[in-house]
């Protein structure tokens, strides 16, 4: 008797096998499989406290405290947890030291609604080129831009829609970058209300810019002109604006390659 297999069970081992592609890898990047970390990472968080790290009211986003406080950045759980300190405050918590070219990784657990940021070479004020956490409705993961820098660059390869589960590929910027992950694939790939890997590399100045998520290359750029300071500290952001005082960002195994 010859079997006959409906249009539906005929898609399914295709879209099993698209899905266990997407997958994120079993270890972090600068991790070895034993948890140690790689050669030439260092750990830039102790898990217990924000030793080595401050907090920063000078930029933009906490003006509504008249820059006075920059939000409330506390150490919970093995994690840095930000949110606004009162409706509208937000701000900055970035490290004593500062660096050149460097590739940094972190893992990520934000609720999703905060706009966040990490920022790479930041001033005190916030003048960074940032690997963008905008991690609510319509905004992007590790898109690049320009922060306090004219707003250029502005590059993303997606968007998220009203839901962390679903993603457009409508590109943003020039030259435009091929989306890796196909939006059918993203609620395998990323793994919401767990903690997913983000990575970003600087190198020169003007800088090339890398980004991935969960080990897979999202974006890649090359500014032309010098337009900020080669050397800057590495920081955590919280959007000043709106009421976003009861949703936090999460941040853990925070770890940094100088590669000059």
């Amino acid at each position: 008797m010859k079997l006959k297999l409906s249009p539906a069970l005929l898609v399914l081992p295709l879209f099993a096998m698209v899905a266990a592609l997407a997958q994120p890898p079993g270890k972090p990047a600068g991790v070895t499989p034993e948890g140690k970390l790689e050669e030439g990472f260092v750990s830039l968080f102790d898990g217990q406290s924000l030793k080595g790290w401050h907090v920063s009211a000078s930029s933009g986003h906490s003006t509504t405290s008249k820059n006075t406080s920059g939000g409330r950045w506390v150490v919970e759980n093995g994690a840095i947890i930000g949110s606004q300190d009162v409706p509208g405050n937000g701000g900055l918590v970035m490290t004593d030291e500062e660096f050149t070219d460097f590739e940094v990784v972190i893992e990520m657990n934000n609720d999703f609604g905060p706009d966040s940021g990490l920022f790479l070479r930041s001033s005190e004020d916030g003048k960074a080129w940032q690997a963008m956490i905008d991690y609510h409705a319509g905004g992007n993961l590790m898109g690049i831009y320009g922060e306090g820098l004219g707003g250029k660059p502005h590059v993303r390869n997606y968007s998220f829609t009203d839901k962390v589960t679903e993603i457009t590929d409508q590109k943003t910027g020039e030259p435009p970058t091929a989306l890796p992950v196909k939006p059918a694939s993203w609620p395998w790939f990323w793994r919401a209300g767990q903690w997913n890997e983000l990575r970003a590399r600087i190198e020169g100045n003007p800088p090339h810019i890398t980004t991935w998520i969960n080990g897979v290359k999202i974006m890649e750029w090359q500014e032309t002109e010098i337009r900020h300071p080669e050397k800057g500290r590495i920081g955590l952001q919280v959007h000043g604006g709106g009421d976003h005082t009861k949703e936090f960002v999460r941040y853990r195994n925070i770890r940094v390659k100088r590669l000059k």
